[in-house]
């Protein structure tokens, strides 16, 4: 413990304990000599000498006296000088979710960020797909699945955030030391608890237990969710016997033996699982001169199942005062089952002139099954002599995939199949696939961070590179970055940033899936002549920092310019991206970000962004607009309080989206010539503290083990509107195609509780 008064009694002999706890001192000894120990916030100690004589040695340990503090409250905004931010997480626990999955939820409030399904933790970034975002946890690259076609079948993600210590995010621009991915990075790092904490979360879409404690040099936390959405589900117009299932454990160990070695374990197991059989649906849709029934009635049932382990080690060793040796392995793995056998009998009325426009039955069958594995050790070392921090890293790969994929859909209309030849009958859609692939990654990163006080003002210089091997396509990609960050001395309170950068989408499993579709069969083969998308990116920021009644605001602005080449195009079915398997398109993305950051309320934290953007692809010689191309989005966090109280908390959050291009299935991305409504989704949470005891020194016997119980009630979908996750085609004998919207979830009340140790 570092700044502890040594003092000898009566003496003036004495000391201050250095940054790492040592001190040392001569005194003049007598019959009975008295140290005392010092230091605010920890009980005063004493040692009792007789007739010292000599060298001694005394490790003493303090314990905290004091009352916990519990929230406390940051008048200041911290400085943001390149481009990866901090998000604030201390209302993360009495945020409405309908995911459970808090982290991503805070992340898709952010400027340049959007969702469009309250189902899905998934979001875009600045018209990157959700295969564009890189994840990392404590320094570890995470996957998320493959085969998960509709937010209603995603569980819980990896990240547990009860056990999460700080979040970092960045939404272009970003550094060398992070993967190749073209849009976004996530970086979380898990808390190693310095005492004993815990907490006890319940609602109706399910419960976490989270439980942290240290002894003597090993820290270790651990959290188990369960999550069930049968009751979100029900406000869905598609009527049946929802059975969703998801649970998950986690667990995190750090062991520091001595100032110099510290070793870090991550353990993750989760088992998601599936299940429905849907029975009737009813949809009006249409304008207002136009409306137009959609009545089926299904038989059949879906059953699907997501499993996945996951396990990281990490030995960090101190090679003096500014360098650190890092040495870690991760392993991956996940099972995927996708089956589903639903047949649905459907009549397509007129409401207005009530004309029939179609009668007629079709079947969807499934017998997806997916494994993949990822083993990987890595390296990184840091560095960091006077203004720099140099960083480098190796890391490499070994991926294994094995894919079993049988799909088909039949249609007919009054007694029509579709297509109609007349003398056969044929499936309008089907698919198998039976693939297996193993390859290698080799990757290496080099960057330095230079930070100097000039004249002008102050300067903070990032600059480094990517180099990676692919063994599938013996591909080898250079990724040069630089960003620049500047606060003149004549006012301190702007900040100007620059990067610039190359990037690349280095392609996994889904993007070497070359399919081919004729006459409605679809061949899948595996494209090795596949090459890594590319990106050249230059992201333009500024930021000022102002007071308004005395307290901090934040205004932000970031320009950015995407060019794109080697494009492997993709169509999107609600969640699943299917891409065309080949390098065939070119693009660009060009966009503003706009955001407001600041205590709008004393002691809150709120924030208010706005994006404009436009992302454009060339393919096959046609201008056409990507899949991720929603033109706006508007993104509301806001945290208040009832006046002269702190046990009514209130916490709104609004997202609202441009809609998205969209086509007939298994048509090809020239046929995406129709726009989806806008998204608007806004997620009110009320939670009342029934009572407070952060002072554990001076708990009640019967109350000694609890800190905080919260009582919260959250209503879902404030406005009522309803949102389209995609659309139902139906055809007629004639061809004429009707795009029936299939709506997300209505206004829903929430009841949780929350109990912290």
């Amino acid at each position: 413990m570092p700044f502890v008064t040594v003092k000898v009694e009566g003496q003036v002999a004495g000391s201050l304990t250095s940054l790492d706890g040592k001190y040392s001192f001569d005194f003049e000894t007598a019959d009975s000599v008295v140290i005392n120990y010092t230091l605010i916030g920890y009980e005063k100690k004493q040692k009792v000498l007789v007739r010292p004589q000599g060298k001694l040695v005394w490790n003493v340990t303090l314990r905290n006296s004091g009352t916990d503090m519990g929230e406390v409250v940051v008048s200041e905004v911290r400085r943001q000088m390149g481009f990866t931010q901090d998000i604030t997480t201390r209302d993360i626990k009495r945020m409405p979710s309908t995911t459970g999955n808090a982290v991503e939820e805070l992340v898709a409030t952010q400027a340049g960020v959007s969702t469009h399904n309250e189902l899905s933790s998934q979001y875009n970034v600045r018209g990157g797909s959700f295969d564009e975002n890189c994840v990392y946890i404590n320094g570890v690259e995470i996957y998320r699945p493959m085969l998960i076609s509709s937010g209603q079948q995603e569980g819980l993600s990896v990240i547990n955030s009860d056990m999460v210590e700080r979040v970092q995010f960045s939404a272009g621009g970003f550094e060398a030391k992070y993967g190749d991915k073209m849009a976004s990075v996530l970086d979380i790092t898990y808390k190693r608890p310095e005492r004993h904490e815990g907490s006890v979360s319940a609602s109706l879409l399910g419960a976490n237990i989270y439980d942290g404690f240290r002894v003597g040099k090993v820290s270790f936390s651990q959290g188990f969710r369960f999550k069930s959405n049968r009751y979100l589900l029900g406000s869905l117009q598609t009527n049946g016997e929802y059975d969703p299932t998801f649970i998950d454990y986690q667990a995190y160990l750090s062991w520091q033996p001595t100032d110099k070695w510290r070793l870090d374990v991550i353990g993750y197991i989760s088992n998601n699982k599936y299940r429905f059989k849907p029975k009737d649906r009813e949809t009006n849709f249409g304008t207002m001169e136009d409306v137009k029934s959609f009545r089926v009635y299904f038989d059949g049932e879906e059953q699907d199942l997501f499993r996945t382990m996951f396990g990281a080690l990490s030995l960090t060793r101190k090679l003096g005062s500014r360098s650190t040796l890092t040495f870690g392995a991760s392993a991956f793995t996940t099972k995927e089952r996708e089956t589903y056998d639903i047949q649905g009998q459907y009549w397509l009325d007129d409401t207005n002139t009530s004309e029939q426009l179609g009668v007629g039955t079709y079947m969807e069958h499934a017998r997806n099954l997916l494994t993949s594995s990822t083993i990987a050790a890595r390296a990184a070392y840091e560095f960091k002599p006077r203004g720099h921090d140099i960083r480098a890293g190796l890391l490499f790969k070994h991926e294994t995939i094995s894919e079993n994929t049988r799909e088909w859909e039949f249609r007919d209309s009054a007694g029509y199949s579709m297509p109609h030849y007349g003398d056969r009958l044929e499936l309008i859609y089907n698919l198998k696939s039976v693939q297996d692939v193993k390859s290698n990654r080799l990757e290496v990163y080099l960057q330095d961070t230079w930070r100097k006080e000039l004249g002008i003002g102050v300067i903070s210089f990032n600059y480094g590179a990517r180099l990676s091997y692919w063994s599938w396509n013996k591909e080898t990609l250079f990724s040069p970055r630089a960003s620049v960050g500047f606060v003149p001395k004549k006012n301190d309170n702007l900040t100007f940033r620059l990067a610039t950068g190359l990037y690349y989408q280095a392609p996994f499993y889904k993007e070497l899936r070359d399919t081919t579709t004729r006459d409605g069969a679809t061949i899948v083969t595996l494209n090795r002549d596949i090459q890594s998308q590319r990106s050249f990116q230059i992201v333009a920021g500024g930021e000022y920092k102002f007071r308004v009644a005395n307290r901090p605001f934040k205004f932000t602005t970031e320009l950015y310019w995407k060019l794109q080449d080697r494009l492997n195009p993709y169509n999107v079915d609600n969640l699943k991206v299917v891409y065309y398997g080949r390098n065939e398109a070119s693009g660009y993305v060009v966009g503003a970000d706009f955001k407001l950051y600041g205590e709008f309320v004393p002691g809150t934290d709120s924030w208010i962004s706005f994006s404009l953007m436009k992302a454009s692809m060339t393919l096959n010689g046609k201008t056409i607009p990507q899949p991720t191309d929603h033109r706006w989005s508007v993104n509301f966090f806001f945290s208040d309080y009832f006046p002269g109280t702190e046990r009514w908390k209130m916490t709104l959050k609004m997202a609202f989206a441009g809609g998205l291009p969209f086509g007939p299935p298994h048509s090809g991305l020239e046929k995406m010539v129709f726009r989806a409504p806008a998204y608007r989704r806004a997620d009110i949470g009320m939670s009342y503290r029934l009572f407070k005891n952060e002072d554990r020194h001076n708990r009640k016997p019967f109350l000694r083990y609890l800190r905080n119980v919260w009582l919260g009630i959250d209503c879902f979908n404030v406005l009522g509107l309803n949102n389209v996750a995609s659309y139902l085609w139906i055809t007629d004998i004639s061809s004429q195609q009707y795009a029936v919207p299939n709506y997300l979830t209505g206004r829903m009340i929430n009841g949780r509780v929350l109990i912290e140790f």
